[in-house]
């Protein structure tokens, strides 16, 4: 392949990341954090570009509620225990409400809806409800390691002094246990953005905290979004 053919196969790369609304809001987000991290919370242009984006953000998600409405209504994967079956509804009731009364704090920051105040209340039960949902993430993620590590565990003896990473079941399971670990990375950090922006523990959450964690959080979504790459064909 030409160096002129693999830069166009990275922009179609490029191209179709960017066509995604979810990347997109990831992005911004980062953009959103960083400001809030150099700000500090402190009146300036970093503070107005935090403010800015986050308000663009909200267009990105507008409907998006249904995503996890969605998935509330749906059944579960054969094999789930029962009770990660109920955090994972839990989780998508949370975030659904999340999403959906953050529309009303958008209507509001635009001057669609008046009520300052009833608004001021909506987005802090809207926050409370991510904080939930950043919860039963984390407990999922957690519980998903220790069935596929158990899994591993019991493979490995099965294939007693084969070389494990040779086997296609095994390696399977290891990048499942990489990306459950990862998510469980993102949630955790979420909770502590969640914990600074309804100003729980003010003294330990900082704006900057909550902007580095925010910062690292959409880094990290921004990974998790990207295409995988295409599998060389054998000769």
């Amino acid at each position: 392949m030409s160096t002129l053919d693999a830069t166009r196969a990275e922009l179609a790369l490029l191209v179709l990341y960017l066509n995604k609304a979810e990347a997109r809001d990831k992005i911004c987000r980062a953009i959103q954090y960083g400001s809030k991290f150099v700000s500090n919370g402190e009146p300036g242009t970093a503070q107005n570009v935090d403010k800015t984006t986050s308000l663009a953000r909200k267009v990105f998600r507008l409907f998006k509620f249904v995503n996890d409405l969605h998935g509330l209504i749906s059944p579960p994967a054969p094999g789930t225990p029962l009770p990660l079956i109920l955090l994972g509804k839990s989780k998508n009731a949370l975030l659904s409400t999340f999403l959906f009364l953050d529309q009303i704090v958008w209507a509001h920051r635009t001057g669609i809806y008046k009520n300052k105040e009833r608004a001021e209340l909506i987005g802090r039960i809207s926050l409370f409800c991510w904080l939930g949902s950043s919860a039963c993430t984390s407990v999922i993620e957690l519980a998903e390691i220790a069935r596929i590590n158990a899994s591993m565990k019991k493979l490995e003896k099965e294939l007693k002094q084969a070389d494990k990473y040779k086997d296609e079941q095994y390696r399977s399971k290891l990048i499942k246990s990489n990306e459950r670990l990862l998510s469980l990375v993102k949630a955790s950090m979420d909770l502590v953005v969640a914990v600074g922006l309804l100003q729980l523990a003010p003294k330990t959450v900082t704006p900057r905290v909550t902007g580095g964690f925010g910062f690292i959080s959409s880094l990290i979504s921004c990974y998790q979004l990207l295409p995988a790459p295409a599998k060389a064909k054998s000769p």
